[in-house]
């Protein structure tokens, strides 16, 4: 394999280098036609690779799942790694447990990509298409589906293919008789980034057991005259004045909005949801005492959002807050080995200083991390001191100890030191969380820099 690759990067460090002045348009067209069928076909060699990645143990991996040691030695984004890793499970080879080779899920359309006829645009479409159809619909007519597909995927682009498939559905579906298995496969809502103007893009579907309940909320606080920011004295329980309903001139989408917003801050002031790793489940964000007083610019919240100074003073007036300066007020931040569980006091100055998982590239946020002996395990003896503490998300915690990951703290940060097979040389801090730093001058020694601890 390695003289191959060899061959190949020989190959495209010359192609690289070749001129292309004297090639006519037609000339040009046809030499990226040429290169896009290469660089289709390529995604049959990354399948059985992926494959193969998923037959390895955990050891191997260093504790980690397949698709973030591909986001991390790659340098991919966790995106583009799932859907590398969700086409590999259907067009990749499989094998019993005996060892025996099988074909792919999917072979016409694994063939399709071998040949450079099909590309991941295609593959993705194709299997939105599959995951949509409904269980009823019996093996037999899956597997035809699947040779009509990979045809139309070889001959049509890929606005062509989607309206291919969405009247194919239609055919194996006529009556759109989805049972409930099939209604709850397909529920779910999903939250987009938050973009530069602080909206967040919410999709999704929703079950009718879920709409059931939020219709009733939704009819309540969204009615005109209902949960009113533009109101002074906002009506949240009772029913509003006519005053206040003609006054409104809201669109009954964004009432729908405020009333997710009062609902949401209903429950949350009912004390009712417990705790979320170690904390009372609450709006936890940080901010610094010059942004506060001048009431301009942004706290950022434990879900990693960023939240307008106005909009975090304007939440503050509808709660109970305390303010905790936690070297003065008697909140130990120091432990030693008194105490395994950090407390509350900890927890929060972890929320502001780390922000969420620590570890190189994860994206979790403060609100999905749990609380990491960075410096030393607890039980080999670690202290349950501020300075030795980092958040880290679950699966992350999980994957440091022997011959796996392993962390330290190093000037106010954690850092992650992979496994020797893993170690691309990458970051070991992360500043998903601290994108401010990204534009600081680097350490001299950089992330890397130290020796790893033993």
């Amino acid at each position: 394999m390695a003289d191959l690759l060899s061959e190949l990067e020989g190959v495209h460090a010359r192609l690289a280098a070749a001129s292309v002045d004297d090639l006519s348009a037609l000339q040009v067209l046809t030499v990226m036609e040429r290169l896009q069928k290469i660089t289709w076909a390529d995604a049959a060699v990354d399948h059985k690779l992926v494959a193969r990645l998923q037959e390895c143990s955990p050891d191997e991996l260093g504790g980690d799942k397949v698709t973030k040691v591909l986001t991390h030695r790659l340098r991919i984004t966790a995106e583009e790694a799932r859907q590398r890793v969700a086409d590999a499970e259907v067009l990749g080879p499989r094998r019993t447990l005996t060892g025996e080779v099988l074909e792919p899920v999917m072979p016409n359309l694994a063939a399709a990509v071998a040949d450079g006829q099909a590309g991941p645009a295609h593959v993705k479409n194709i299997r939105e298409f599959f995951t949509a159809l409904p269980d009823h619909v019996d093996l037999s007519a899956r597997v035809a589906a699947e040779s009509l597909a990979a045809g139309h995927a070889c001959t049509l682009g890929v606005p062509d293919l989607r309206a291919a498939l969405s009247r194919m559905l239609l055919w194996l579906d006529p009556d759109g008789s989805f049972n409930d298995a099939d209604i709850q496969r397909r529920r779910g809502l999903t939250f987009g980034k938050q973009g530069p103007d602080g909206l967040t893009e919410v999709r999704g579907l929703l079950t009718p057991e879920a709409w059931a309940v939020l219709e009733p909320m939704v009819a309540k606080l969204g009615a005109p005259g209902m949960c009113n920011p533009d109101d002074e004295n906002p009506c949240v329980s009772e029913r509003p004045s006519e005053e206040q309903i003609q006054a409104d001139r809201r669109t009954k989408a964004q009432r729908q909005h405020d009333a997710l917003v009062a609902a949401g801050r209903m429950l949350l002031a009912s004390k009712k949801l417990g705790k979320l790793n170690g904390l009372p489940v609450t709006v936890i964000v940080s901010t610094t005492l010059k942004e506060l007083s001048t009431g301009a610019g942004f706290g950022i919240t434990g879900g990693g959002s960023l939240l307008p100074m106005r909009d975090l003073i304007r939440m503050a007036s509808h709660a109970f807050h305390y303010l905790s300066v936690f070297d003065d007020d008697g909140q130990a931040l120091y432990l030693g080995r008194a105490k395994r569980i950090a407390t509350p006091a900890q927890r929060i100055v972890l929320h502001a200083r780390d922000r969420g998982c620590t570890a190189p590239g994860c994206t979790a946020s403060a609100y999905q991390s749990q609380v990491h002996h960075a410096t030393q395990d607890w039980g080999d003896g670690g202290e349950t001191n501020i300075d030795e503490l980092a958040l880290a998300c679950g699966p992350d915690n999980r994957k440091v100890g022997p011959n796996k990951w392993k962390t330290r703290m190093r000037n106010g940060r954690c850092e992650w030191i992979p496994p020797p097979h893993l170690d691309n040389g990458g970051p070991r801090v992360n500043d998903h969380h601290h994108p401010e730093n990204l534009l600081a001058t680097r350490d001299p020694e950089g992330d890397a820099g130290g020796p790893d601890p033993g």
